[in-house]
């Protein structure tokens, strides 16, 4: 038997003695998002009376989230750097905190103000040498485990087996479960007339051989259903998922035209279903990256043509915009947003789209409004804006004036809001309206 295999066997515990070893005043990351290990998770769950003040930390929560319910409120608190469903109540009630940060510099805060005492893993079963893969969530979940005092694995034979910088020996692994278990699944969603629209209006702005940055949800899916008249598209974000591997069997995605990491995928995190993670598995087209890589603004921008496309909530009529809440309700956190709208600044031939329903469905609230709602923050400024789109079209703020911005936005809101919208304009401009 080799040492690896040697020190496997004697770090091999159940669920339930590993998480014995967190200790009450805590720092415990989870991976993150589709990567949690939600057998590691529930076993510090039910472990709860024997912690006071743990600190749980990560990003996108797919688990129930139960550390977060009222009843553990002593045993544990949450800092969110990305608010999602489960965290959403625990950070509005006081229960959890919020730290504000860009995705890539969250690894150099795990060296400094947030060094994890434990990190809890999934991952890959080890190959030949003894190298598991981290699989579908590396961004910051490597980072944490190398900092980490104590690292608690899951092994998965679920888990794929990701290439590039996406690996961790045996020998950096405390304590190891061994348990096969389904990954959590993000199915795709129902695109409605309202996405398909936006999609569309998106994609035009697209062009032979560019090099995308998608964000999460039902806008960058339908942007993907819209670009099936492309060819020789790129890959270099923090997330993809199902929609690029239909577009990547169709060839529409082949990397054979990036300039940087030519022929490559570069990502760090996946959410998807298992056809996303069967496709990337021992795929050496595909590279996994950490976020200091592939959210550095600078080293995403040495990608030509990079289009970066995202999601807003509201948008002002100088441009600014706001991603990650509603008011003083935290819904969610930056993302890749900045990190990329800045990247495809820096990239020649770049691009960067911010795209929303032109008003909240049902509630007859426009989300192209004079001024952002009170407690709301800006996540996107106005220095850094390129293009707005809904489903009534594309506005090109970058290099205008605030008139011309308001103009432009305008004609792209809900026509329902358009009258209200122009007095503004008459107001802070002195002078009318302009007709097309």
């Amino acid at each position: 038997m080799s040492d690896w295999k040697k020190l496997y066997k004697e770090r091999v515990t159940s669920a339930d003695e590993a998480v014995k070893h967190i200790k009450s005043g805590d720092r415990v990351f989870l991976a993150h998002a589709t990567g949690e290990s939600l057998l590691l998770t529930e076993a510090m769950v039910r472990n709860a009376a024997s912690y006071e003040d743990v600190e749980i930390v990560h990003m996108v929560a797919m688990g129930k989230g139960e550390y977060c319910k009222p009843e553990h409120a002593k045993n544990f608190r949450h800092n969110a750097l990305f608010v999602g469903t489960p965290t959403r109540q625990a950070v509005a009630e006081g229960r959890g905190d919020f730290t504000p940060v860009f995705i890539h510099h969250i690894p150099g805060l795990l060296e400094t103000t947030l060094k994890p005492d434990v990190v809890l893993l999934q991952l890959s079963p080890p190959n030949e040498e003894g190298y598991c893969s981290f699989g579908i969530s590396v961004d910051y979940t490597k980072p944490a485990a190398e900092n980490a005092k104590i690292t608690i694995a899951q092994i998965n034979k679920n888990m794929p087996f990701t290439l590039g910088d996406s690996l961790i020996h045996v020998s950096k692994l405390d304590h190891i479960v061994e348990h096969d278990s389904p990954l959590i699944e993000l199915k795709p969603p129902t695109l409605g007339e309202t996405e398909i629209a936006i999609g569309k209006n998106c994609a035009s702005l697209v062009r032979n051989g560019d090099c995308l940055q998608l964000g999460i949800g039902g806008i960058p899916d339908a942007v993907l259903a819209g670009l099936t008249d492309k060819n020789d598209l790129g890959i270099h974000t923090e997330m993809f998922s199902d929609g690029v591997v239909d577009l990547a069997r169709k060839g529409i995605v082949n990397n054979a035209r990036k300039n940087f990491n030519t022929g490559k995928f570069i990502s760090a995190f996946l959410m998807g279903t298992r056809k996303l993670y069967d496709f990337v598995d021992k795929n050496p087209e595909v590279e996994m990256h950490p976020f200091t890589y592939c959210n550095n603004p600078i080293i995403a921008g040495k990608n030509d043509n990079l289009v970066s496309i995202n999601s807003c909530v509201q948008v002002d009529l100088m441009g600014q915009v706001v991603s990650d809440c509603i008011g003083e309700l935290q819904i969610s956190g930056v993302g890749g947003q900045v990190d990329f709208v800045r990247a495809a600044s820096f990239s020649k031939g770049g691009r960067s789209i911010l795209a929303m329903p032109s008003c909240v469905k049902g509630k007859g609230v426009s989300k192209i409004v004079p001024f952002i709602d009170h407690g709301a923050a800006v996540t996107t400024s106005r220095f850094d804006v390129d293009y707005i789109v809904t489903e009534f079209g594309i506005a090109h703020l970058r290099g205008q004036t605030l008139r011309e911005r308001a103009f432009r936005l305008i004609e792209i809101a809900h026509p329902d809001f358009r009258d209200g919208l122009k007095k503004e304009f008459e107001r802070r401009f002195h002078r009318s309206y302009p007709s097309k």
